[in-house]
């Protein structure tokens, strides 16, 4: 298991915007991480006093960084850019109210040293709130 401080020193993600808590297992095609991020006031990603579902996406490409990383044999993941997300659902309006921590999960379908593609579920309260597919490329 990884704690979020060993998180901050492999994602491009720092400070706050860290939003990983734990990973918690992981292989080579797979991570599964947990955050309570989601319910601190303080989540840079509220708006108005609430954080939409939507924002859940960059949970999940924050575990697929991780998983990057991991992968990579611990070499820090460099920052990309989001170059399309597919089908994606989402089951909630707001993450905020999701009482215990979220269940994010991502599968690699491709990765390579240009960028990879993930399947994702965010889940919480025993239900999945928000899943999908999402493609980076790194420059």
């Amino acid at each position: 298991m990884l704690n979020r401080e060993a998180i901050v020193a492999l994602v491009p993600h720092q400070g706050a915007m860290c939003l990983l808590d734990r990973a918690l297992e992981w292989d080579a095609r797979r991570i599964l991480c947990e955050a309570e991020s989601h319910a601190a006031p303080g989540n840079p990603l509220r708006r108005d006093g609430m954080l939409p579902a939507v924002c859940g996406l960059e949970f999940a490409l924050q575990a697929m960084a991780l998983h990057g990383a991991l992968s990579a044999g611990g070499v820090p993941q460099r920052a990309g850019f989001v170059s399309s997300l597919r089908d994606v659902r989402m089951t909630t309006g707001r993450l905020d109210t999701v009482a215990g921590p979220l269940r994010i999960e991502a599968v690699a379908l491709v990765a390579e040293e240009s960028g990879f593609i993930y399947r994702f579920d965010i889940a919480g309260e025993g239900r999945s709130l928000l899943a999908g597919q999402a493609a980076v490329i790194l420059p």
